[in-house]
């Protein structure tokens, strides 16, 4: 979601400023603005829309200066506007305090309706605005920048990551954060702040993570930081890993389509972290907690890291006899769950900054239930707050429509399972060795998928004519149904549900008609039967489908669906993994047609830090 930059240095502030801006692109968001001091003054610059936008803004009006702050909103609290763009900052000539916010200031409403009976005249709908007025008013009765921050943190109630830049000192930045994440860069002559590495990465050599609660005072070449308890702590500088933030697209036109043809590489990847491939047996650290003792686990995610662990289920029962529960994680955190012989969580998140999961997370080790990580960032809060953090190597993704992420996460559950039935001894080796085998191939199946891409992108031209789609899968390829109909939602913009396909009986049928076109993801063996027979219903009723099976599948259809699409016969283990990347593909080529955006896809976030 909403993006912070800041830099201290000994150069113009504001090309720094934007880079980190542009790398922060992917998180989405719908306005951009810096602030910065130059001779003691603070100017801003403030666009509705992309970061172009406001590039193009500041050619006419540039801004001077060797400190500032920058970021990109995500709308929460008012409509995307330029008087709502952040930073924010007192009204006037000389405003002496500016502030960026990612978050949620959930009692905004009471701090501004107290500000206003003082005089305060505000001039946007944002909860952030109230935190700029309440440090003015500390500053002008005499507390320093440091005070009027503190002061002020102990009147704000919910999550959030902050910066502040104070006219009175260029060299000073205040960081804070509670919920929301933020790290700070520190060089022999300058400091930074930013959301994630990648803001970092084009401003310092050194990064730290804040932890929950802290606050940093940032100078050039150090910093100092203050724990919850307001005592001082020391927070490790780690050395930035250039190879783990390339963002370029290459030669792609899109990052979502760059981050699709990655998943050979990227699944391969992570099958060599938790695969021995000489002696075909997973390869996990210890779990917190004892297999051959788990009777019942649990999963909590959210969007397409739902799905990946709503798939991991089929595996993890079938495999080991756990039982095994999937939890939206907004969801639990507001109901009364019955969590006592649940044994071990896993939580699922590519950012591990997702406030809903993290929220959840934390009331599952308030239950004392044991908490594995299953994240794309070793140093997220999720990471560094679980029990055990299992990393899947699918590097960065900018692209807001999860791809990579999603079949790493699969990739890594699937090895889990394994290594779960393993220590349980609920498989025989022999079996075992077959479906580390299966997983070992994938990489190698996922290029054949990839060669369907143009066929796809002329099927979509039909598909990308509908206003609403219909998605079909059983078993393990159920989730991907869902997930295959979250895709064309997220870029095209088409109204798509997924079904498991015995369910179509019951209500969904109705929709059917020859303007609606049907996905049926149908491998053959273990469940075709039963999926043909739903699809049957769907050209009894005048429906289009598009069947995605393999040769055997489609031979025993005989020809009777409106678009096919053959993918190489695989185990069932491998199937939900290989059968989502014709989703994405369809997905992308409709948003093509369509001529939506399809990196930043409307009133959607990569990684989104509030409730």
């Amino acid at each position: 979601m909403c993006g912070i930059v800041g830099y201290l240095g000994g150069e113009s502030v504001t090309p720094k400023l934007l880079e980190g801006l542009r790398r922060l692109e992917y998180r989405g968001y719908d306005s951009a603005g810096l602030a910065t001091l130059e001779d003691g003054v603070i100017a801003r610059r403030r666009t509705e829309g992309k970061l172009e936008n406001l590039i193009t803004r500041l050619r006419s009006e540039p801004l001077g200066g060797v400190a500032g702050i920058g970021h990109t909103r995500w709308a929460t609290h008012g409509r995307p506007s330029e008087e709502n763009a952040h930073p924010h900052a007192p009204a006037g000539a000389t405003p002496e305090v500016a502030v960026v916010h990612n978050g949620i200031i959930e009692n905004y409403k009471e701090l501004r309706t107290e500000l206003a009976a003082a005089g305060t005249k505000f001039s946007s709908e944002t909860d952030t605005e109230v935190i700029v007025f309440l440090v003015q008013r500390e500053l002008q009765r005499g507390a320093t920048p440091l005070e009027a921050v503190q002061q002020t943190l102990t009147r704000l109630e919910g999550a959030f990551a902050l910066a502040f830049l104070f006219a009175a000192d260029e060299n000073l930045l205040i960081a804070a954060r509670r919920g929301s994440p933020l790290a700070v860069g520190v060089d022999t002559e300058s400091a930074s702040i930013g959301s994630d590495v990648l803001a970092l990465a084009s401003m310092t050599q050194k990064i730290a993570y804040l932890e929950e609660g802290d606050l940093a005072i940032l100078r050039r070449g150090e910093f100092v930081c203050y724990g919850a308890n307001g005592e001082s702590v020391t927070r490790e500088l780690k050395s930035v890993s250039q190879s783990n933030v390339q963002i370029g697209k290459g030669e792609y036109r899109h990052f979502m389509r760059k981050e699709i043809f990655e998943q050979p590489t990227a699944v391969g990847e992570t099958l060599h972290s938790f695969l021995d491939p000489a002696r075909l047996v997973a390869t996990f650290p210890d779990l917190p907690t004892n297999a051959k003792d788990l009777r019942r686990m649990l999963s909590v995610a959210c969007g397409t890291a739902f799905y990946a662990a709503a798939t991991a289920r089929y595996w993890i029962e079938a495999m080991t006899g756990i039982v095994s529960d999937v939890e939206i994680a907004s969801e639990l955190r507001y109901r009364k769950a019955a969590l006592d012989d649940c044994g071990l969580a896993l939580c699922v998140s590519q950012s591990g900054e997702t406030m809903d999961t993290l929220e959840a997370s934390r009331l599952l080790a308030q239950r004392g239930i044991p908490r594995v990580a299953i994240v794309n960032n070793a140093d997220s809060t999720l990471a560094r707050e679980s029990d055990l953090s299992l990393l899947t190597r699918a590097g960065p993704e900018i692209g807001v429509a999860s791809t990579k992420a999603f079949t790493t996460q699969l990739t890594l559950l699937a090895c889990l399972a394994l290594t779960l039935a393993e220590k349980r001894q609920t498989l025989e080796t022999e079996t075992l060795r077959r479906y580390a085998e299966s997983l070992m191939e994938l990489p190698s199946r996922l290029f054949e998928a990839l060669e369907l891409d143009k066929k796809i992108a002329q099927l979509a031209h039909d598909i990308a004519e509908a206003q609403h789609a219909l998605y079909l899968g059983r078993g393990t390829l159920f989730p991907i149904a869902l997930e295959g109909a979250l895709k064309l939602k997220e870029i095209s913009y088409i109204h798509a549900e997924g079904y498991a396909g015995g369910e179509m009986k019951h209500g969904p049928l109705a929709l059917v008609d020859e303007e609606m076109p049907v996905v049926v993801l149908a491998p053959s063996g273990g469940l075709f039967a039963k999926i043909a027979s739903n699809a049957e219903e769907v050209l009894a009723r005048g429906g289009r489908m598009l069947l995605i099976s393999d040769a055997e599948g489609l031979a025993a259809f005989g020809g009777k669906a409106t678009w096919t699409l053959e993918l190489p016969k695989v185990p069932e283990l491998t199937q939900p993994i290989l059968y989502a990347l014709p989703m994405q593909l369809l997905a992308y080529h409709a948003a093509l047609v369509r001529g939506t955006d399809v990196d930043q896809p409307r009133n959607l976030a990569k990684s989104v830090t509030v409730e």
